[in-house]
């Protein structure tokens, strides 16, 4: 089912809302062919008020990426060409934008007030207008609906769905198949307000018609401006066949506001999640994983109970991740185990057969194959080489207030525990540290590095003496 987005997106510099045209184009539509050229009018312009937030409401993440960033990628999949309607200021939503072309709309004075700042780029084929804020329409359903608009007589297609609580959407009216008008909550009586299907906004057309339609929309509404939905009451008012296409409110579903970021969250994970398992991979407990867009999961990969996945995230076969570990802007390659408790950060590369166990983090990183840390380990900025294992406790000390630095581990080399490499640092193949030491100075090929204050002498029978003192002063209060 679909959802509708709340009116007020916004759209061009200099622009009052055009003087009413009389068209002499034709009122009957156009006629369809597949081979038309299709483009797509994305509205980004909304401050988000109902957000609470400075951030322009697009660009607020799901799944790790801004909500634009969803519609545009299952848009490029169906349209030929692509507009984003922006806000004066929203520099970073043109930003996201590229390299489809961008207009500002200066005025907020509607969602068809917005639509019509980028009637330069409608061209010659079919338009569908979409919201910035309905970021999880599928490329499938932007199909379906140009394919209803190309059935042969229909003029008009548009969006629609049947959420579980209406609420304050606006109303599809209907008589048989056909649509003969969208009403909005604010104006709808009490008995279009009982109507259960609802408006998600969306409308595509032939460019000629959308333009006139839109150049004909008025403002004499309860908030004053000038509503998309209105293009319907234009065009059967030109006797054109207006028919609507359903889709699920889970797709369609329209975010204003945290509590509806929130909800649509649960809805891309849903499907993130049906998606990775349907490519082979183990989610022991999928409600409890949390993934990106951009994550890819290998068949055979399982992952454990309460793993999540940041941006840039690719996992290779037959790996495992265990339970609590965060995993972001990284490569984790065949057969590696991961956590549990561990933490991967961007930059870090697990090899082959790798093992990166409870509490360790990595930090622009390439852990050679069949590495292991194991243990309450810090990498950071650095090169470990095959088959060498990190003792519990090693810290690379990389970071010297201004400046990161590298440490180069060679294969097959054995950190002692509580080993502290201070960077730049390089240590050949085949080296040890003894445990607890501090290495300054470059290690050769299969030496052994101390870098630790020698033990004193043992003092025998002193713990025995020292423990009696203790007690003694414990009885004495």
């Amino acid at each position: 089912m679909v959802s509708c987005s709340s009116p007020g997106l916004t759209g061009l510099p200099g622009g009052g809302y055009p003087q009413k045209v009389m068209s002499t184009i034709p009122s009957s539509p156009t006629p369809p062919s597949p081979s038309r050229p299709a483009t797509a009018v994305i509205l980004a312009a909304g401050r988000g008020t109902r957000m609470r937030s400075e951030r322009p409401k697009v660009m607020h993440p799901l799944a790790g990426r801004p909500m634009l960033r969803h519609l545009l990628d299952n848009a490029e999949q169906v349209f030929d060409h692509i507009v984003v309607v922006v806000g004066p200021g929203m520099e970073d939503v043109a930003a996201l934008a590229a390299p489809h072309a961008v207009v500002v709309q200066a005025d907020r004075l509607g969602t068809a007030h917005a639509a019509l700042q980028a009637q330069a780029y409608f061209g010659t084929g079919d338009v569908a207008v979409l919201y910035g804020d309905n970021p999880l329409i599928t490329a499938q359903t932007m199909r379906d609906l140009l394919a209803c608009r190309r059935q042969p007589g229909v003029g008009l297609a548009l969006l629609a769905m049947r959420p579980a609580h209406p609420g304050r959407y606006g109303r599809v009216v209907t008589q048989g198949d056909n649509v003969v008008r969208i009403v909005e909550w604010a104006d709808a009586t009490p008995q279009e307000r009982a109507i259960d299907l609802c408006n998600a906004g969306v409308l595509c057309a032939d460019a000629q018609d959308f333009r006139r339609w839109l150049n004909e929309v008025r403002n004499d509404n309860a908030q004053g401006e000038y509503y998309l939905g209105d293009v319907v009451t234009q065009a059967v008012a030109d006797g054109v066949c207006v028919r609507a296409v359903v889709a699920s409110e889970d797709e369609l579903r329209g975010i204003n506001s945290r509590a509806e970021l929130a909800v649509a969250e649960a809805s891309v994970q849903q499907r993130l999640r049906h998606g990775a398992m349907e490519r082979g991979v183990t989610l022991v407990a999928p409600d409890t994983v949390f993934l990106c867009a951009d994550t890819v999961l290998a068949p055979d990969v399982v992952i454990h109970p309460h793993v999540v996945f940041g941006p840039g995230v690719t996992v290779e076969r037959d790996v495992e991740v265990r339970s609590f570990s965060h995993l972001e802007g990284c490569t984790v390659r065949q057969g590696a185990l991961i956590g549990p408790y561990a933490r991967l950060r961007p930059g870090s590369d697990v090899g082959a057969r790798a093992h990166v166990g409870n509490f360790v983090e990595l930090k622009a990183t390439t852990l050679g194959e069949g590495a292991k840390a194991n243990h309450l380990t810090y990498l950071g900025n650095a090169q470990v080489g095959a088959r060498t294992n990190v003792g519990a406790g090693t810290i690379t000390c990389n970071y010297d207030g201004v400046f990161k630095h590298a440490t180069v581990i060679g294969e097959g080399s054995f950190i002692g525990s509580d080993s502290i490499l201070v960077a730049p640092v390089t240590l050949g193949a085949g080296v040890i540290t003894a445990a607890g030491s501090v290495i300054t100075k470059d290690v050769p090929d299969d030496a052994m590095a101390f870098g630790r204050v020698r033990q004193q002498d043992n003092r025998a029978g002193y713990a025995k003496a020292f423990r009696k003192r203790l007690m003694t002063a414990k009885e004495r209060g």
